[in-house]
């Protein structure tokens, strides 16, 4: 999710959800940013990443989660379900 999303109103509600859904989650600095990181000229303030069942990607899609799960520890540890 971009931190800099505005109305921030928008995504507020969905740390809820994915605490909730034990979802890992993560903000990125900007629209900008995140635009870019998933290959897209223009700003986005949100994607998701899902795991089609037989992917080739599986394997690496897994590996991005336990890399946000470990960031969101190491930053966030009060935020994070117990």
């Amino acid at each position: 999710m971009a931190a800099d999303a505005e109305p921030l109103e928008m995504i507020l509600h969905l740390p809820l959800l994915y605490e909730d859904k034990n979802v890992p989650y993560m903000f990125v600095r900007s629209k900008r940013a995140l635009g870019w990181a998933c290959g897209l000229s223009r700003t986005i303030i949100t994607s998701s990443v899902t795991i089609k069942e037989g992917s080739q990607l599986k394997q690496q899609i897994q590996s991005v989660q336990l890399s946000i799960e470990r960031l969101s520890l190491k930053r966030w540890p009060l935020l994070l379900p117990h």
